[in-house]
């Protein structure tokens, strides 16, 4: 009878635990298993989700980092097995920070399931505890939180799943994986401060891609060129990728770079480039930091690409685990080899680069595609057969530097120019402010063949020029900026504020009022200047004859005329075109 009573309440007992473990287990599934993979949780549900995991777990510490345009928190979570919640103790503690942005484009959602399957994975279930034993992630669920709201079946035309997906910009049309530089987005703005605050060691930001069909489910972009320094780009070349396609497939998906195609199909072959700043990866870059870019391709089911999407994040954060002494080593290196370089010995810092015609081979997995006439566009069609095929292809990922520049000891900016100071202070940059006037030696810019885009990008109006260089002597004013280049973030202050960069803030239209003419002449009054000026100085008699000689259209155009006086007269304006930030080349 004893012995059956014990039976009893240790059949209750069972009962119970598995009454409890299914409990369990329905309070961790997710929006995305529940649907059949089909469809993603909307941004209440998402948050809540994340939430559970701060709410049972003193390992996690859930925060806002800032607000949306339409008033949505901006989430992030710190995961860190002994509760280093702090920059300051992460560091002390010698561990690397990874740091992983999902749904910058909210569209392209994989990122954001993935990650919540491998916290459960981590956290709950305990699989992959290891992951988090020698690193502490930041994980941003969801960047671009007012597109992710911005939701229907009909969002993106070439995406297959999930059923209902978010938009590419936020609520004020802005794309947030062209703002990493200029920061015009409120999000970016909020984004910089953190990325700033904890200055990650490894960085990855997931994505779906655009473009030709074929077989990868995985796609990555990662810098290995001059654009990153010699000893991360030496890993990523000889480790890291290795790692990443060996691990993810592995886990049973195919995996490629992130690459074009040189004539717009594979046959022409792959292309690779570095990536600048105004991108994620290319921001990382900069930064003096490996940037992952993940790229799953847009035709595979939304199912394939989550978990495609948790692999490589499996397979990143597996590699960290294996190198964090040497990735640490190396992040240090790139800072403290970055400022002796290029600040300190003057060597010419590269700003624009191009891909070489010499080609390397790649085995490229693809999808054959037949041509035919379209009734519809009246052009040749493209139409994907679902045939694979296997084939070996020319890969274009030989990079040279096109153009350089020397770094000057300083910047600086006038007060009224406050706006980049703005800029520069939310990526990390120190500023110092001049207490009172002085007078120094300075390279000015002037600018040249000056033309603008003929439609706005991105909000505003970039602009392509060229430029002559000179020297003065300035008064320096009370309250003017002084940046000096010898500081940990020189790659980010070249690329903002040099005008060759294709990034800097010059390019991005920041200033573009200086190329505006705001005083006029009457032509009746210029008439009788430029008659005074003639007579006073004959050298300018002989330009002027010679022009008119020469230049046919300078000698029918009157306006043309007028204005070769007006330009060279006390009147015009001696700062038009003219670079208002100088550079202080000497300490």
């Amino acid at each position: 009878m004893h012995s059956a009573k014990n039976i009893m309440i240790f059949l209750i007992f069972v009962s119970f635990l598995s009454h409890a473990q299914n409990n369990f287990n329905e309070k961790w599934k997710t929006v995305f298993e529940n649907s059949g993979y089909l469809s993603t949780a909307d941004y209440e549900k998402s948050m809540s989700y994340f939430k559970m995991f701060a709410e049972n777990y003193p390992e996690v510490k859930m925060s806002s980092f800032g607000k949306s345009p339409q008033g949505r928190d901006l989430n992030f979570l710190i995961i860190s097995k002994d509760k280093l919640f702090t920059p300051e103790s992460v560091k002390k503690a010698g561990k690397p920070v990874v740091f992983i942005v999902n749904g910058i484009h909210s569209g392209e959602i994989e990122g954001k399931d993935a990650c919540m399957l491998l916290l459960r994975e981590i956290l709950v279930t305990k699989e992959k505890k290891e992951l988090i034993e020698d690193a502490v992630l930041i994980i941003v669920p969801i960047f671009s939180v007012d597109g992710h709201e911005r939701k229907s079946k009909y969002s993106r035309i070439n995406q297959n799943g999930p059923e209902e997906m978010g938009w590419r910009t936020t609520a004020q049309n802005l794309n947030l994986n062209r703002d990493w530089i200029k920061a015009d987005a409120p999000e970016m703005q909020a984004m910089l401060k953190l990325f700033s605050k904890w200055l990650p060691d490894f960085f990855i930001d997931t994505h779906t891609t655009d473009g030709a069909d074929y077989q990868y489910t995985v796609t990555y972009g990662l810098d290995k060129f001059q654009n990153l320094y010699s000893g991360l780009a030496g890993m990523v070349k000889k480790d890291l990728i290795p790692h990443l396609e060996k691990r993810v497939e592995e886990q049973g998906f195919l995996i490629s770079p992130y690459a074009g195609f040189k004539a717009g199909q594979p046959d022409s072959g792959l292309v690779d480039w570095p990536s600048t700043p105004r991108f994620s990866n290319g921001y990382a870059t900069v930064r003096n930091r490996i940037g992952l870019l993940v790229e799953t391709h847009m035709m595979k089911p939304y199912k394939e690409r989550v978990f495609g999407t948790k692999a490589i994040l499996v397979a990143a954060l597996e590699y960290v685990k294996h190198n964090k002494t040497a990735l640490l080593r190396m992040n240090n290196e790139a800072d403290s080899e970055t400022v002796r370089r290029f600040a300190k010995e003057k060597n010419y810092f590269p700003l624009i680069f191009k891909v070489n015609n010499n080609a390397s081979t790649y085995k490229y997995k693809g999808i054959e595609a037949v041509k035919e006439m379209s009734s519809i566009s009246g052009a040749t069609k493209i139409v994907y057969t679902g045939k694979t095929y296997e084939k070996t292809i020319p890969y274009f990922n030989d990079v040279s530097i096109m153009d350089s520049v020397t770094a000057p000891f300083a910047y600086i900016i006038p007060r009224e120019w406050s706006i980049i100071v703005d800029r520069l202070a939310l990526h990390g940059v120190k500023i110092d402010t001049v207490d009172k006037e002085i007078t120094l030696e300075v390279q000015r810019y002037i600018f040249k063949n000056v033309k603008f885009n003929s439609a706005p990008y991105e909000g505003r109006q970039p602009v392509t020029c060229q430029y002559d260089t000179y020297t003065e002597k300035v008064n320096v004013k009370k309250g003017s900026f002084i940046v000096r280049t010898d500081q940990r973030t020189f790659k980010i202050i070249l690329m903002a504020m040099e005008p060759k960069s294709g990034d800097s803030f010059l390019r991005w239209g920041f200033m573009n009022q200086i190329f505006e003419q705001k005083e006029y002449f009457e032509d009746y009054v210029m008439e009788r200047v430029a008659l005074e000026m003639l007579a006073a100085d004959k050298q300018l008699e002989e330009e002027f004859n010679k022009r008119l000689a020469e230049d046919e259209k300078f000698r029918n155009d009157p306006d043309a005329r007028l204005n070769f006086f007006y330009e060279r007269s006390p009147y015009s304006d001696k700062a038009m075109n003219v670079y208002p930030v100088m550079r202080v080349i000497k300490n």
